[in-house]
């Protein structure tokens, strides 16, 4: 396979024997002799100006040019308009256009895409695209930025106009006009036509086609064609690695993602910032906080990287372990508003809501400007420590301070931290006066709010709400069942089932997970799979037993309702987080933290098994689940029992 600067170096000798751009003498004006005498001196001057990034003495000498009919080169010229994109020099940048085109001129072709490819920097899409409708000879290049630039912009369905309109023109793309018009995609189609076209002029093993076609068919969650792709590649190289292990982590399969990166490391390649990037975020959605902190020795090659430090902050803000988030964010060198605010929120997460506090006090007084996310990071921490009275302040006047608008994640911790604290009644009112129309998630929470505190027939609307949105949602069916079954409502009970039964509707089964040796292990309620499961349940028997001896009482209000008596305080015995648990304590060394992942809410009663064991057993457990995370020791728990 041809290597990307022999490419390079055909694209830049085609261009050049088509435009010649590249002469140094006085050029005439169109009526064919100099209009005056031309003046070498006034030329070299010019010349020397732009190659020495003078950006005054450049526009005067240009100036003067333009009064004698001079022009120079178009390679002089790219280096004027160089100068102009370093300074963001708009008014001089159209100077130039204007003097390139004056007393008749015409430039060439190479020139023209260059003045289009600094008007798309300078974020001008109008005026580059009024030149290049001015142009008499459009080329690869031309056709590529504009397409390009319409793609950065998010314009799609004008990126794949002009791709259109241009192999109509009878121009043929090259690798570059792929990648590019592969980004305006958002329809498995289009990229399926696309990639038949790759095929046809042979382009498909082009490096960077393979990773463009890589990256989009991931963005779709297309992972088997992204697979594929990368497949039948013969001779792999660091950019496609980077796009499978990216869009791997990116659609959360994380495992394939770290076998990947084994692979890529089995094959010689050496990780850059990119490929640690995605492997972090790989970690980060499995919660594996040992291969992490392996994956950190990497980055510390890349120390001064703020993308790579923001990545590691991420990661271990959510594997639940502060002391090295905390020991990353104080050794930056540089931090911006995403490190700031991945602190706040792993500190607001992880149940430390006055520490989130204070260091939003700190992010203000290192003058970094707060940003949507960091709004709703300080609002979560609010949310989890019942402070009323500051999260209504800070969401209140997030516009009038920071000229943020509320969004409907805005609005669901702020309805939470009033459901939460008894507040139902100012809960609703708020829903009432969103801006934007409430989504499931936000009747969710408010559904949250009044079960917790009994409202009955809101809990029935709020349930009634989330099932039009999303009626497959499992959850919201067993909380209400639930809800009828306190009330004694044993009808409506058999209503809820029969829909599901009918709509083939299952209740989720927790689940927890738990990293030991490099190694994931999973648990169900009332698992028997594990190969350890007996010993596990020999030991979960006797520390029950030795937990009620201290008071310890199963509470069966977190069982489901059709359950009875000694059945109902078994199903609570063998909870997943439980048996994790358990595991943990029979695998890691007494000094070790019990880290557990789970895919539902802990339940109360869970939640109290949890504190007990942290105090019996003198040990540290962490357990994460899709809210927020529970940091158990000494008895007590991070969240402060208000969750």
């Amino acid at each position: 396979m041809r290597t990307v600067s022999a490419k390079l170096k055909h694209i830049g000798t085609s261009l050049s024997s088509s435009s010649r751009p590249y002469s140094l003498t006085p050029l005439a004006s169109s009526h064919g002799k100099p209009r005056n005498p031309p003046s070498p001196t006034l030329l070299n001057e010019f010349v020397n100006f732009c190659y020495q990034r003078d950006l005054p003495k450049a526009m005067n000498a240009m100036a003067a040019m333009e009064r004698h009919g001079i022009y120079a080169d178009s390679i002089t010229y790219s280096e004027l308009i160089k100068c102009c994109l370093a300074r963001n020099a708009v008014e001089q940048g159209k100077l130039v256009h204007k003097h390139v085109f004056s007393n008749g001129y015409q430039p060439k072709t190479f020139l023209i895409n260059i003045l289009i490819s600094m008007y798309v920097k300078f974020k001008l899409l109008d005026e580059a695209q009024a030149l290049f409708d001015q142009m008499r000879e459009r080329n690869v290049v031309s056709w590529t930025t504009m397409i390009s630039a319409y793609a950065n912009a998010k314009l799609s369905d004008k990126a794949l106009e002009f791709f259109v309109l241009m192999l109509r023109e009878g121009v043929l793309p090259n690798m570059f006009t792929f990648s590019s018009v592969l980004r305006a995609c958002n329809g498995l189609f289009n990229v399926r036509q696309l990639h038949c076209g790759m095929v046809k002029l042979g382009l498909e093993s082009d490096v960077f086609v393979r990773s463009a076609l890589i990256d989009v068919y991931s963005k779709l969650d297309e992972l088997k064609d992204a697979i594929c792709v990368f497949n039948e590649m013969e001779t792999k190289d660091l950019v496609v690695w980077n796009s499978i292990i990216g869009g791997l982590a990116q659609n959360s399969d994380g495992d394939e993602a770290l076998d990947q990166f084994k692979r890529m490391k089995r094959a010689g390649f050496t990780a850059d910032q990119a490929t640690l990037t995605s492997v972090l975020r790989a970690c980060t959605g499995l919660a594996l906080l040992e291969v992490g902190r392996q994956v950190h020795v990497h980055v510390l090659k890349f120390d001064v990287d703020l993308i790579l430090n923001n990545a590691l902050l991420d990661m271990y803000c959510k594997s639940g372990s502060l002391e090295d988030a905390k020991s990353v964010f104080e050794r930056m060198v540089h931090r911006d508003v995403i490190s700031w605010s991945t602190m706040i929120a792993g500190l607001a997460q992880n149940g430390f809501s006055q520490e989130a506090l204070k260091l939003f006090d700190l992010m203000k007084a290192s003058g970094i400007k707060p940003n949507y996310i960091t709004i709703l990071g300080v609002l979560f921490a609010c949310s989890h420590a019942g402070l009323v009275d500051d999260g209504l302040y800070y969401f209140r006047s997030m516009k009038r301070l920071y000229g943020i608008d509320p969004g409907r994640e805005h609005y669901g911790c702020i309805i939470d931290l009033l459901g939460r604290a008894g507040k139902v009644d100012e809960a609703v009112s708020l829903v009432q006066e969103m801006e934007c129309e409430p989504d499931a998630v936000t009747w969710r929470t408010l559904l949250g709010a009044c079960k917790v505190h009994r409202n009955v027939d809101l809990a029935i609307y709020a349930a009634k709400q989330v099932l039009k949105l999303d009626p497959e949602d499992a959850g919201t069916y067993v909380l209400l069942s639930n809800i009828y079954a306190n009330s004694q409502r044993w009808e409506d009970v058999s209503e809820i089932r029969r829909q599901m039964r009918e709509k083939g509707i299952t209740k989720e089964p927790g689940c927890s997970w738990i990293e030991v040796n490099k190694q994931i292990h999973a648990f169900i309620v009332g698992d028997t799979a594990h190969p350890e499961i007996n010993e596990i349940n020999r030991w979960l028997n006797q520390l029950i037993h030795k937990l009620m001896g201290i008071g310890y009482v199963p509470d069966t209000n977190f069982v489901l309702q059709d359950l009875e008596g000694e059945q109902r305080d078994d199903s609570l015995w063998y909870h997943s987080e439980k048996l994790a648990i358990v595991f943990g304590l029979m695998s890691l060394s007494s000094g070790s933290v019990i880290r557990i992942r789970k895919n539902l809410r802990i339940c109360g009663d869970c939640h109290t098994f949890a504190k007990l064991v942290a105090k019996t057993e003198c040990r540290v457990i962490v357990i994460r689940d899709p809210i927020r995370y529970h940091h158990f020791q000494n008895g007590v728990c991070s969240c402060g029992d208000y969750w």
